[in-house]
């Protein structure tokens, strides 16, 4: 037997939003409602609404999904440890001081900008109310603080800092991070 017309629209619109493997599952828990309507006797286009009346609005399932969003929790885990390995890397870098080194100035502005643009990708990510695209905002955050990290120990390597405690604590912070956002990475690319 076919799926009532109305059903396949309900999970249309939940599956223009949200992950396959999530709409599947949905699917199989509307057919078993819908089929538990039919056995009460109702005809199938009632036992159909019935079903989708039991599940509610999709936009409430939607938005229910949303704010349990792996990469919700993960963004907001790394702007809850933002301030913390910054704050290390603030100390290590006035203490080692850093403005005796040879970066350049665009350098400089360069890593800032893109500090401020990987955070707004979080914060995006972490307030987000739809799915896929706090799932999309939030893996290109975790690429970036991947990346940014990256580049923060490298360049202290590079630039030939003495290694003091703070740096290597700084560096220690900068790579939990990184293993955080990578962790975070493959749930976020697969919404």
């Amino acid at each position: 037997m076919s799926e009532p017309r109305l059903i396949t629209g309900y999970l249309a619109v939940l599956a223009a939003q949200l992950p396959a493997s999530i709409v599947e599952e949905l699917s199989d828990g509307l057919a078993e409602t819908h089929r538990c309507y039919l056995q009460q006797g109702l005809p199938p286009d009632l036992a159909a609404e019935a079903a989708v009346a039991e599940f509610g609005d999709p936009e409430a399932i939607v938005a229910g999904f949303a704010r349990v969003n792996p990469a919700r929790r993960a963004a907001r885990r790394l702007l809850g440890l933002g301030p913390v390995v910054g704050s290390c890397w603030a100390v290590a870098l006035l203490t080692g001081r850093p403005w005796a080194w040879s970066v350049p100035l665009a350098a400089r502005i360069v890593v800032g900008l893109a500090l401020a643009a990987i955070i707004g990708l979080l914060a995006a990510a972490a307030l987000g109310a739809r799915y896929r695209r706090a799932a999309r905002t939030g893996a290109v955050g975790f690429l970036g603080i991947i990346a940014l990290d990256a580049l923060l120990i490298t360049g202290v390597m590079v630039a030939g800092a003495p290694l003091t405690w703070v740096l290597a604590l700084a560096m220690a912070a900068s790579a939990v991070r990184i293993s955080l956002a990578a962790r975070a990475l493959r749930p976020a690319l697969a919404g």
